[in-house]
């Protein structure tokens, strides 16, 4: 059988589909996760996986300035006043968290995101982490990382936590060319980015990733290639080479700009393949969705391993059941349920001080939940999965909704088993979504997910 040309792949797949960092997606959770409940989930993945130990994620939302393009949860201010009263808040959530556990638990990676980071003094910083790791036991080998802005990063940051035991480091480049940054309000140089790369590996940061998005408004080929070939310069270690998310119903910064700014469908795609071919070229390897990585990195060894884990953090090379966010809009995993957080600041910070778990929705996941949880992170980890018979009704389901796409040659589909195509791996959302049952049964109305594509 023929099968259809890229073009004609990309007319057809390109919808609305979600990311699948959880299952069941946030805009399916049932809300049906009581406080007592999230205790009890807690205190039960909190003891039968104490030898993997805990993740942990804190949200930092604070950016001096507001980048369009963004659709984080932030918090646009240039007062400063506003960091120790948060890292307050911060650490009494955690304290709350460590009352559910009772005993003290182990670490085995630690994540800053926002907003930026480092709006944060290196003074406070050091403060909310320090005293962070004085209640944990850190694991041998623990992986502790930020995400920075160049323009607003500054050695004495990195090395406060260096001492602390970062040895990871995100750095978002997006696109070096001009026009584009005007458009989405982030002038950044080639020189202050390299200048935090410099400072990042002198301070003695082992790992540095940088972020460059495609898709963004008014980028073009040759601005690709140019900012492709200045990352290349860097040679960090890790590269996500995201796919542009644009839903302006959800971040309204994003309507400084129309669709007619943005590049096609079929012209996005060979942004990605232009950037990924030279990357190729420069020796990274391709790994899940969006992500690269040189050979001998922890990742790309996961990765060839079949050890790669994919959670809120995005992908990670340590599979632990018990992700526990702190800060305004963090989302908490226990396997068994999830909970996300008031994303305002200060109603968070209220619910905190007055001694509340400070929780805005949850889902507590049940057996056909997690069932399809499992595969779905397996086709987006290692592009495929399979099952012992009898096939679950669901899966069965699945594999009828997945005939059209295996007709297209996306997938490779038997009795027991799903596997993702080289063809296949650009729609890989494509593929995922057709075992998502609580989209199949719940369509929604409105725009709810960015493009696949």
């Amino acid at each position: 059988m023929h099968s259809p040309d890229i073009r004609t792949l990309i007319g057809k797949y390109d919808v609305p589909s979600p990311r699948y960092t959880s299952y069941p997606t946030v805009p399916y959770w049932q809300d049906n996760l009581t406080a007592a409940d999230w205790q009890t989930s807690l205190r039960h993945t909190f003891d039968r996986s104490q030898a993997a130990g805990l993740s942990l994620y804190l949200h930092l939302p604070y950016c001096e300035k507001l980048c369009t393009y963004c659709g984080c949860n932030k918090r646009i201010t240039t007062n400063h006043g506003v960091e120790q009263p948060y890292i307050k808040a911060l650490l009494r959530e955690w304290e709350l968290y460590r009352a559910v556990f009772g005993r003290r638990p182990r670490l085995a990676e630690m994540h800053l995101g926002g907003g930026t980071p480092t709006f944060f003094s290196a003074e406070n910083l050091r403060w909310l982490v320090g005293s962070l790791l004085e209640t944990v036991d850190v694991m041998p080998n623990a992986a502790l990382s930020l995400e920075v802005h160049p323009n607003y990063t500054r050695r004495d940051q990195l090395e406060a936590l260096h001492d602390l035991g970062f040895r990871r480091l995100s750095v978002g480049v997006q696109d070096f060319d001009p026009r584009v940054q005007h458009v989405i309000n982030r002038p950044q140089t080639f020189e202050q980015t390299k200048r935090t790369f410099d400072e990042a590996r002198a301070v003695g940061y082992e790992s540095v990733n940088a972020d460059i998005i495609y898709g963004l408004p008014l980028q073009t080929a040759e601005s690709v290639q140019m900012t492709i070939g200045r990352v290349r310069e860097l040679r960090p270690e890790r590269i996500a080479f995201y796919s542009y998310a644009h839903v302006p119903w959800k971040s309204p910064a994003q309507r400084r700009y129309t669709e007619a700014d943005l590049p096609a469908a079929a012209e996005k795609r060979r942004l990605y393949e232009l950037g990924r071919d030279r990357l190729l070229e420069a020796g990274y390897v391709e790994i899940g969705m969006d992500h690269f990585a040189l050979p001998d990195d922890e990742l790309c060894t996961a990765y060839t391993a079949g050890t790669l884990h994919r959670n809120f953090m995005g992908y990670t090379t340590r599979h632990t059941e018990l992700l526990v966010g702190l800060g305004a809009s963090s989302i908490s995993d226990t396997w068994d349920a999830f909970a996300q957080n008031i994303k305002e600041v200060e109603p968070y910070m209220e619910a905190v001080n007055e001694g509340q778990l400070p929780l805005t929705k949850g889902h507590l996941l049940d057996d056909e939940d997690r069932l399809i949880r499992r595969h779905i992170l397996s086709l987006m980890c290692r592009h495929e999965t399979a099952w012992d018979e009898p096939t679950p009704a669901v899966l069965r389901d699945a594999l009828v909704r997945l005939q059209p796409l295996a007709a297209d040659g996306l997938v490779e589909l038997d009795s027991r088993r799903i596997r993702v195509t080289e063809t296949g791996r650009p729609f890989v959302r494509n593929i995922a979504m057709q075992l998502d049952e609580r989209y199949w049964q719940r369509q929604a109305t409105g725009p709810v997910f960015s493009r696949s594509v």
